[in-house]
């Protein structure tokens, strides 16, 4: 529940904000948000999953890194089949809900199986699903919606945590030899996010400061605990 309640006090951010907004101050958020994906990507993911490997370690942090971008791409376009439309703040809504769910996934993994690390790994997602909430609400909001339908939005995207990580606590004998895989995805799907969404709206000297800040909290976080 930690990372879901990270994430709606993220999207909490939209009743902060004014309707026009800072381009500086955006450009910032983005970055920040970008550079605490990137860094919990490699530091809360991909290490763990090369920790958790029986096997080949590169087999499945590259497999699965691949395999979480390509299903990302291919729910997003069936997504926008379905919806119709290029809506920039759909599709990030839906890129970070669906990398949501295999974070839950591997935060049930990982406490129905007594690691240590369960805990630090809960505190690093929750974490950096707090600007994730705000990528997700203050777009939206920006684009037309209302503060509360722009809220609702940014909770919706994290609501998928808990479900994720009681689905694979039920299922934790099946799944726990898969661990590398859904962290690895879970890791792919993140950065595909943020290739696609959020670096490519972190320009200028508030972009790039916001990124490597992110990034460089991310990481000593992960470090730390």
């Amino acid at each position: 529940m930690f990372p879901f309640f990270c994430t709606c006090a993220g999207a909490a951010s939209v009743f902060l904000m004014g309707q026009g907004g800072s381009p500086v101050l955006q450009s910032a958020v983005d970055g920040f948000a970008g550079g605490v994906m990137l860094a919990a990507s490699i530091f809360s993911l991909l290490l763990p999953a090369i920790e958790a490997s029986t096997g080949p370690a590169w087999a499945a942090c590259c497999g699965g890194v691949l395999l979480g971008a390509w299903l990302l791409l291919c729910l997003e376009k069936r997504a926008e089949e379905l919806c119709g439309g290029e809506d920039k703040g759909r599709r990030l809504w839906l890129g970070i809900t669906l990398h949501n769910l295999p974070e839950g996934m591997v935060v049930g993994l990982a406490a129905v199986g007594g690691q240590l690390g369960a805990a630090a790994l809960a505190l690093g997602i929750g974490l950096q699903n707090l600007p994730e909430g705000a990528a997700v609400s203050l777009p939206l909001y920006k684009a037309g919606r209302s503060r509360a339908r722009a809220f609702g939005a940014g909770v919706l995207s994290g609501a998928v945590e808990p479900l994720g990580a009681v689905a694979a606590a039920l299922a934790a004998g099946a799944l726990a030899g898969a661990l590398p895989w859904a962290l690895s995805m879970a890791a792919g799907a993140m950065i595909c996010v943020c290739a696609q969404e959020l670096l490519p709206r972190c320009s200028g000297n508030a972009g790039l400061a916001g990124f490597f800040g992110g990034f460089a909290l991310m990481m000593a976080l992960d470090l730390a605990f």
